[in-house]
């Protein structure tokens, strides 16, 4: 808790006196309440933490071809590379209790060793091949089950040190750098692991080429394993759980425990409601993304830069409005409104596009290219605003616990749906239209949800 040792500060911390007199009902030491510098390198240093699980989680696709020739990869071990991160998410609940009972700061270590050790088995340097890829998977596996913790605790980290009109920046960019670190890996892997020459069968390729792969697959790996270990141990050495004094009355509040949490959770219809919102068109979304290469191979149209782009758009513009969500509070669902609105008609010009024979429209590189990328902004820029929807809208239920569920639920959709598609993948362009139809599915919901902004109104109107 909150103490009186907070006065000991140093004189160049950010003074802020919250909003009122005094503590509210359940606030601690709200009447002397800062701001403290230090917050941002506390965003900084999880955001990292969130960017390199993001990168370690698509370490593999984007040096697919490499792996197969130098360590004997299978169409199989690809996707069960990706697999693993979905799959991280079955302990999600384990992470909730752990964030809610024992605070940030051994949540975020315990996620930072599971990402060095997974690091560390993937970079143990052996050369019987079978031994080597089930380290590479069990490194994988418990990169994947970092996820949760990186994924869930933005929102909780935003509202324990950050004010109300900085929250949705704070939360924004805590959840989108993890998907910034995903899109790097395609800059990243192969800037330094060869792509091989696609007329050199396996069989016939020289050991010594095969060997240059390995080696530099085992520098990248190598290079991993010491960004993990060093995130590690300034984790270790300077990640608190929370400020000496709260910096918002909702930070200090009191809020349910576990168990009525949970409850809270499944009986409020408000809250299922823009849970499906969120978890059909992401899941839809991610096993699209898988996909989409199938989609445009055949177009000549290169779907890894697709990818790439996609993201980059999604975390600039996410953070953008969210800057702008600051100045203007309690704009949520008009935010949401307005991303799937335009999530719907670009992925519904795709789908159209890629069903020329019937509607002739023109199919070009740069409508690929541009409704592509267009579906990939609108979609993973509205993480950050689900996020701080959800909160509002089941506060008091503590922001871990509350996230935890819904990525719990859209992981398993997630995951359901990419195992779906390993073993159909024949005809995939069904998938365009199911896209569309989920983003407009979604929208539906968001204009039929009623919001609220219960801890917004505990923050702004309860002080005044």
């Amino acid at each position: 808790m909150w103490g009186a040792a907070a006065l000991e500060e140093e004189e160049e911390e950010e003074e802020q006196p919250l909003l009122g007199p005094g503590p509210a009902a359940g606030a601690v030491g709200c009447a002397g309440g800062r701001l403290y510098r230090r917050r941002w390198l506390i965003l900084a240093v999880f955001s990292l933490l969130g960017f390199v699980q993001g990168m370690l989680w698509n370490a593999w696709g984007p040096i697919q071809n490499s792996a197969r020739q130098a360590l004997g990869f299978s169409t199989l071990d690809i996707t069960l590379l990706v697999m693993w991160g979905p799959i991280g998410f079955l302990p999600c609940f384990l992470f909730m209790w752990l964030m809610d009972k024992k605070g940030l700061r051994l949540t975020v270590i315990l996620a930072a060793l599971l990402m060095m050790i997974g690091a560390l088995l993937r970079a143990i340097p052996i050369n019987n091949q079978t031994i080597k890829r089930w380290l590479i998977h069990a490194g994988q596996l418990l990169n994947g089950l970092a996820g949760p913790a990186v994924v869930n605790a933005p929102p909780f980290l935003s509202t324990t040190w950050f004010p109300p009109d900085q929250r949705a920046t704070a939360t924004a960019i805590a959840s989108l750098l993890n998907y910034f670190g995903g899109a790097c890996a395609f800059l990243v892997g192969p800037l330094v692991v060869p792509a091989p020459n696609d007329t050199t069968p396996l069989l016939t390729a020289s050991n010594q080429y095969i060997d240059s792969i390995k080696d530099r697959i085992q520098a990248l790996l190598y290079a991993e394993f010491g960004v993990t270990a060093l995130l590690l141990a300034v984790v270790v050495a300077y990640f608190p759980s929370q400020p000496p004094l709260p910096p918002s009355i909702a930070a200090a509040s009191q809020r349910l425990n576990y168990r009525s949490s949970i409850c809270r959770l499944l009986g409020n219809f408000r809250f299922l409601m823009i849970v499906l919102a969120f978890a059909v068109p992401l899941g839809i979304f991610a096993g699209w993304s898988g996909v989409l290469d199938l989609i445009l191979t055949p177009l000549k149209v290169d779907a890894g830069w697709i990818g790439f782009w996609s993201v980059i758009g999604g975390c600039v513009v996410g953070i953008v409005i969210a800057r702008f969500a600051d100045f203007f509070r309690g704009m949520l669902k008009l935010i949401l409104l307005l991303l799937f609105s335009g999530a719907t008609l670009s992925s519904a010009w795709f789908a159209l596009t890629c069903f020329n024979s019937v509607t002739h429209l023109p199919l070009t590189p740069a409508s690929l290219y541009t409704s592509c990328i267009l579906i990939g902004v609108f979609i993973i820029s509205s993480v950050p605003f689900f996020f701080e929807l959800f909160v509002e809208t089941v506060y008091p239920v503590p922001e871990g616990i509350t996230c935890g569920f819904v990525t719990f639920l859209s992981n398993v959709f997630m995951g359901l749906l990419l195992m779906f598609l390993a073993f159909y993948h024949t005809d995939v362009s069904w998938l365009n239209w199911c896209l569309t139809a989920s983003s407009l599915f979604s929208l539906l919901l968001i204009l039929l949800f009623k919001e609220s902004y219960d801890r917004l109104y505990l923050d702004v109107l309860v002080s005044v």
